[in-house]
């Protein structure tokens, strides 16, 4: 199994509201394809509620193997989020693990 932890900053927003409503887009987009790419076994996104942390969205997903993982990262589906993501991403951070 592969657990894949993914850490999101985001750009500067005019608005607090402005960002909560950009990382709930995110979140909505990312939770929503474990319905639609079968290569994930499990999901779960977390917004920080910590302020003095540097990132602002956590990512986990669980997959059988690197290659299930591979599918998933190219997934038309998981593309179209990622590039929401990117247009406001400001740094990224990865770590992918056999557990």
């Amino acid at each position: 199994m592969i657990k894949h932890i993914v850490l999101f900053k985001l750009k500067e927003f005019n608005t607090p509201t402005e960002k909560m409503d950009k990382m709930g887009q995110i979140k909505t987009g990312l939770e929503s394809l474990k319905a639609i790419i079968p290569e994930i076994n499990s999901i779960e996104v977390g917004l920080n509620c910590n302020p003095k942390e540097k990132f602002d969205i956590a990512l986990v997903t669980t997959h059988k193997n690197m290659q299930d993982l591979a599918t998933y990262a190219n997934h038309p589906d998981h593309l179209a989020v990622s590039k929401i993501i990117r247009e406001v991403l400001e740094e990224r951070s990865c770590v992918d693990f056999e557990f």
